[in-house]
């Protein structure tokens, strides 16, 4: 992912090149709306919220889908537009997925989103076919919002996916960078009950923002030297979540000039469910720093798995339907008692595949394993085994509580996927640091059985 050009002023896009240095002075100097770009009307359409966005599954869920994989128009606010989606391959109508938007910079395209390698910032390998990933396209090469057009675009495709796929209305989130970092927090202000939480890479105050006193989930990640979008203006967009959020103010470590190194802080005192990350960086404008260097690259970049670590963490709001078992097997979750025998009695040996994909960067990595029963019988509650190679340690997981962080480790289910039909998967993952061998875990069992 390329460092990006100075955002123009919409009426003159023929001398860009030659505005950087007043652009970068107005943004310096906190200039952004109306000096930049037109701002969000006050007239914005109306929001999506309402009750349907606070908690449950949307009418797509049990439906054969009608919508597809790839790039797609649709008519929003008397214009046509383009976006490309991406459903999981292996779609399960019935599961309510995460619903991603990944929003390019200026002059950039959905298609650089979608592609690469580093797809929808890092989150189509992270979400490991968890979550339903969407890239719009702007008009005039950015978000300028105007009229609130690209809000009344987000709204369009949220209605359209929820109406066709099964989506957890309560895990609805956004990313950008740069100009998709600015319409980012615009939906973080104007859409606070659709939208989960958000993660700006590099943003400023380019699209609007009316309301922004409502909490929302916030990650906030900027070069302490960009010289594009200073980075006094991503602080300013952050301590005003850390308000709405009801965190402690404080003043967030951030590494010095030199350093090439990132830190990520999490605010404390912060409203149950509404957490605030800090993640600065030593670099320049761009969403993809690699640490120990000056460049940027999407495959060995921290952020995509920061970025993932945030919004799994939210975790949903929304009660899962019971999946109907045999009357002879409890349907709860088994306790931490251990049971008298070797083997559970709540249900059948486990015939199982267990595959990994690592994400692996400098001395940290990602990695989501993914868990089918390939037996005949449901299994009601399960414990998954395996080995991590020497010098990893786990700092965080999703899908699945892990103890202990390092050796052999035993990742447990939790509420939502404690149930494995026939033939059915679920996605579990973490997070660790590495010493130097970023290689797979291994030697897999569930519920004492292995799995291949």
């Amino acid at each position: 992912m390329p460092v990006f050009g100075p955002i123009p002023a919409c009426t003159d896009r023929s001398h860009r090149r030659r505005q950087i240095g007043a652009v970068v002075a107005l943004i310096g100097a906190g200039a952004l709306v109306g000096s930049l770009l037109a701002p969000s009307a006050s007239g914005a359409p109306t929001s999506v919220t309402s009750a349907d966005a606070v908690t449950g599954t949307t009418v797509g869920c049990g439906k054969a889908p009608t919508l597809t994989s790839g790039t797609r128009t649709i008519t929003s606010g008397g214009q046509s537009r383009s976006y490309i989606l991406d459903i999981p391959s292996n779609y399960d109508r019935n599961h309510p997925y995460r619903l991603i938007f990944g929003l390019h910079w200026y002059n950039g395209s959905a298609a650089e989103v979608a592609g690469g390698n580093w797809g929808y910032f890092g989150q189509k390998t992270a979400s490991n076919g968890s979550a339903i990933l969407v890239a719009p396209q702007g008009l005039d090469a950015g978000w300028a919002n105007t009229n609130g057009r690209d809000l009344t675009l987000i709204d369009d495709l949220v209605k359209l996916i929820e109406n066709d796929l099964c989506v957890d209305t309560s895990q609805l989130f956004s990313m950008g960078f740069s100009y998709g970092g600015a319409m980012t927090y615009a939906l973080a202000c104007e859409r606070p009950t659709v939208f989960r939480g958000v993660v700006v890479f590099s943003g400023g105050n380019l699209s609007g923002c009316k309301g922004g006193t409502q909490p929302v989930a916030y990650f906030g990640v900027h070069g302490i030297r960009d010289g594009v979008v200073n980075v006094s203006n991503g602080r300013s967009l952050r301590d005003q979540f850390v308000r709405n959020n009801g965190c402690t103010q404080q003043n967030p470590p951030e590494p010095a000039q030199g350093s090439l190194r990132h830190i990520v802080t999490a605010y404390s005192g912060c409203k149950a469910g509404y957490p605030v990350w800090w993640g600065a960086f030593d670099g320049d404008h761009t969403a993809s720093p690699v640490d120990g260097e000056n460049g940027y690259d999407g495959a060995r970049t921290w952020t995509g798995a920061e970025a993932w670590k945030f919004i799994s963490q939210l975790g949903s709001t929304t009660t899962p339907t019971p999946t109907p078992t045999p009357t002879t097997t409890p349907t709860t979750t088994p306790t931490t008692t251990p049971t008298p025998t070797p083997t559970p009695t709540t249900s059948p040996a486990a015939t199982c595949s267990v595959t990994a994909a690592v994400n692996a960067w400098n001395n940290g990595l990602t990695e989501n394993l993914t868990i089918t029963n390939r037996g005949s019988s449901p299994i009601n509650g399960w414990k998954l085994t395996f080995t991590l190679p020497s010098g990893q340690t786990i700092t965080a997981g999703w899908n699945a509580s892990y103890s202990p962080s390092s050796g052999t480790v035993t990742a447990t289910n939790v509420g939502h996927n404690d149930t494995l039909a026939p033939g059915a998967s679920t996605t579990v993952g973490f997070q660790a640091t590495h010493t130097g061998n970023s290689d797979a875990a291994s030697s897999f069992s569930l519920n004492g059985t292995a799995c291949s």
